[in-house]
């Protein structure tokens, strides 16, 4: 079974750098493997049009670049989505729309194995043996290794919805949840305040949510926009970051950089013309 190199780093107490992509097309995570800066490539799969066989390549190119990758998934979909990641190379999911203890314990349930095996327990999880690209389809399936792979599998959750927020203590109590992402976004619209992300209750929640665990021992992890904005929470202890969406970068180059051609083009209407450039640079 693969090395997952995001719990290594988790239960080493180092900190970890994710990007966003929400285009299924593996050459990317290449891209992004090639910097060295990252340790996991987030798929956002939540908001992302994409089919099996894209999975089961992005998993191909994870594993070419050394990274773990991270699925997220939307509510209806835990328990399938989960499995089909992970069976394809994906070694960490994010589970979006947690709402209650329910929730939360669903999320788990989806990614682990259901067997009496782990420390003699009988795990919660609803896991069973598949022929996909983790176990190297026919080589290590129903084998110790993959109940402790999939054990491995970093799990983390989207605080995003008032009724989460309001009994987070106890959500955040679920056995088995690793990393906690607030969501201003979900959040502010769920108490009526769509967009207004520097409210103070959603400061509030965002604040609350970081804390809680912390103290719980859990890792909370931060989107940015910008590695500029992450001051006040390395300030408040957050180690764990995900800068960038790869549809974000393009709509903001294709905004400023059209709007600098177009600028360039409108003054020179009224300039004298000059002899056309050579073949310049298409990159």
């Amino acid at each position: 079974m693969r090395r997952n190199i995001l719990r290594e780093r988790l239960n080493a107490g180092q900190p970890t750098v994710g990007t966003h992509i929400l285009s299924a097309w593996p050459t990317l995570v290449e891209l992004i493997g090639h910097s060295k800066q990252y340790d996991y490539v987030e798929f956002t799969a939540e908001y992302a049009p994409f089919t099996m066989h894209d999975l089961d390549n992005l998993g191909r190119a994870f594993e070419l670049m050394n990274m773990s990758g991270m699925i997220k998934i939307e509510q209806t979909q835990y328990t399938h989505q989960a499995m089909r990641a992970i069976g394809s190379g994906f070694q960490s999911v994010l589970f979006a729309d947690i709402r209650s203890v329910e929730d939360a314990k669903a999320a788990v349930d989806a990614v682990r194995a259901e067997t009496t095996m782990a420390k003699g327990v009988r795990s919660r999880g609803r896991m069973g043996v598949g022929m996909r690209r983790d176990v190297g389809t026919v080589r290590e399936g129903g084998t110790p290794a993959y109940v402790d792979a999939l054990d491995e599998v970093v799990i983390a959750i989207m605080v995003e919805k008032k009724s989460c927020v309001d009994d987070l203590d106890a959500v955040l109590s679920v056995p088995g949840i690793d990393m906690v992402q607030f969501g201003a976004s979900d959040f502010s619209m769920s108490i009526g305040k769509t967009g207004q992300y520097a409210d103070a209750e959603v400061l509030a929640a965002e604040k609350k949510t970081i804390e809680t665990a912390l103290k719980k021992g859990l890792h909370p992890r931060v989107e940015l926009r910008d590695p500029s904005q992450a001051g006040k929470y390395l300030d408040m202890g957050v180690k764990h970051f995900c800068i960038g969406w790869d549809v974000r970068i393009l709509a903001d180059w294709w905004d400023s950089k059209g709007a600098e051609m177009r600028g360039l083009l409108d003054g020179k209407a009224a300039a004298p013309a000059k002899a056309p450039a050579k073949a310049g640079n298409y990159a």
